[in-house]
């Protein structure tokens, strides 16, 4: 694998959106933001195709799609790569960038961070169909992500069926007794340093070089998480436990769990049914324990009746981290079954 950029087949249309509804947003991030449009060879104007979009999981940006791993190409090359061999039926991928200033934004409306929801179903879709050959309907559209990107891709055809009807979830975020709970016993360790105050944690973070202390991986992701499902109406992130003791604080962890794609599964079950394919996967070994959670959201589908010829259900021998080489697998299963 040689450890450089190769000319591409098709077209990596570096745009960027503008929105209404990030302006002004709680934290004052951005409201203009890129937005990458791969279309594949062969595309053209007159040729509508289906589209995939592509959300990060949590602290990625949209420039780390071009990270490149030794021995393995980026994405954007896999993608090419997959439509230019010929054997999958084009597509244009999208890869849309929800990034906030605590990391991330699990792709919801939230009062802490701004309507990161709405930004991704009211404008960033629009916006694509407005500007390329897109076979604009459900059954032509697909969402795809791993980890906070995968939670968004189980939870948003769920609320939005009218506009996808397919999705692929790598170790996404589900099951939150067991990939959330443990992170909170260590915040409480970490958060000693702090007298349990998180906001004086955050202050540390901002004052220096990032990553440079223990606590700040995992505390970052706990307060970027409670900005997004459990902050005040005036945007302040309420943590879903007593940061002294630990004890959860039920009407806080609720709001939390009121997200868990296998809690929603049975509310949203008219949605799911209506998914032309499902791909669901993560490692056996990873260590938010989300290969439970990967296991519970398939018995889920199952149970309300989703028919197994619909459905990618798979653990692999792997963790939480180095699992990008699934996302072409699940991009092509995924180009084989929309509708054209």
């Amino acid at each position: 694998m040689r450890p450089w950029n190769t000319e591409m087949a098709g077209q990596l249309h570096r745009d960027t959106i503008e929105s209404n509804l990030l302006r002004g947003n709680p934290l004052g991030d951005p409201h203009e933001r890129p937005l990458w449009v791969y279309t594949p060879p062969g595309y053209s104007s007159d040729t509508p195709l289906p589209v995939v979009y592509v959300i990060q999981g949590y602290t990625g940006q949209i420039d780390m799609w071009n990270n490149r791993s030794p021995y393995r190409q980026t994405f954007p090359e896999n993608v090419d790569a997959l439509f230019a061999s010929g054997e999958t039926p084009g597509c244009i991928v999208v890869f849309v960038d929800a990034w906030t200033t605590y990391g991330g934004s699990q792709f919801v409306d939230s009062p802490g961070t701004g309507p990161y929801h709405s930004y991704l179903c009211d404008e960033v879709v629009p916006w694509v169909d407005a500007r390329y050959a897109t076979l604009a309907r459900p059954e032509s559209r697909a969402i795809s992500g791993k980890s906070s990107g995968g939670f968004g891709a189980m939870i948003t055809p769920m609320l939005r069926p009218d506009l996808f009807g397919a999705l692929a979830t790598h170790a996404g975020d589900a099951l939150y007794e067991y990939c959330y709970v443990s992170g909170f016993a260590k915040a409480v360790r970490l958060l000693r340093e702090y007298d349990g105050d998180i906001q004086r944690w955050w202050a540390d973070f901002q004052s220096r070089t990032s990553f440079t202390k223990e606590a700040d991986g995992e505390l970052l992701i706990l307060l970027g998480c409670t900005a997004c499902f459990s902050a005040d109406e005036d945007g302040t992130p309420q943590l879903p436990f007593d940061p002294i003791t630990g004890v959860l604080i039920p009407e806080r962890w609720q709001r939390w769990l009121d997200w868990d794609p296998v809690r929603m599964i049975d509310t949203y079950a008219d949605a799911l049914l209506s998914q032309r394919s499902i791909w669901i996967d993560a490692g056996t070994r990873d260590e938010w324990y989300l290969d439970l959670g990967a296991q519970a959201f398939h018995a889920g589908l199952k149970r309300i009746g989703v028919p197994d010829d619909r459905i990618h259900f798979e653990l692999f021998d792997a963790t939480h981290g180095g699992i990008d080489y699934r996302y072409p697998q699940a991009l092509k299963w995924l180009a084989e079954r929309l509708e054209r």
